[in-house]
C-alpha cells in the first residue's frame, strides 16, 4: 500500500518549455497514480489603460476588452491543446484564471483540493529573478500541499 494517496494532480501550464516539461511529468505521474488531473493557467491582467498603441508606429489603438478576449482565447487553446496530446484515459479538468499567476495557482489549488501542485521554473537568478519575481518559490511558501518543482536542464540555459 502507497503511504501516499495522489488523487488530484494540479499542474500550472503556460506556453513554454519548462511549463511542457512539467505537465509531461505531471501527466505521467498522474498514470501511475490513477489520479486526476487539473490544469491551471493564468493570465495577468492587462496594464489598467483604456487602449494600448504605439503612436510612434501608427498603430490602431487595442481596446482593453479586445486584449482581454485575446488572451482568454490563447489561453482556452492552450489547455485544449495539453488536453487533447496528453489526456488520453485522465480524468481531466481545466482553469482558465485571470490575475496574479501566484495567487491564482494557490486559490485553485485549495478550492479543487489538490493533493499536489506540479509548476515548472524558468531557473532564473540575480536580478531577473528580483525583477520578476519566483511564482514557484511563492507557491512553494505559501502552498497547503505538496509542490513538486520541475526545473529547467543545465543543457536548456544556452
Amino acid at each position: 500500500m502507497n503511504p501516499i494517496q495522489l488523487k488530484k494532480i494540479l499542474i500550472a501550464v503556460e506556453d513554454s518549455p519548462y511549463s511542457d516539461k512539467a505537465t509531461a511529468y505531471g501527466f505521467a505521474l498522474a498514470r501511475q497514480m490513477g489520479a486526476s488531473i487539473a490544469l491551471v493557467h493564468v493570465n495577468e491582467m492587462p496594464v489598467a489603460v483604456p487602449y494600448v498603441a504605439d503612436p510612434l508606429l501608427n498603430e490602431p489603438p487595442v481596446m482593453l476588452p479586445e486584449l482581454m478576449y485575446a488572451q482568454e482565447e490563447s489561453s482556452k487553446k492552450l489547455l485544449d491543446r495539453i488536453s487533447e496530446k496528453m489526456g488520453d484515459g485522465i480524468t481531466m479538468f481545466t482553469f482558465n484564471k485571470l490575475g496574479d499567476p501566484k495567487s491564482e495557482i494557490l486559490a485553485t489549488a485549495d478550492e479543487w483540493e489538490a493533493d499536489l501542485i506540479i509548476l515548472g521554473t524558468h531557473g532564473r537568478t540575480g536580478f531577473d529573478h528580483f525583477l520578476s519575481g519566483s511564482v514557484a518559490e511563492s507557491v512553494v511558501r505559501k502552498a497547503r500541499c505538496p509542490v513538486l518543482i520541475i526545473p529547467k536542464e543545465k543543457d536548456e540555459e544556452k
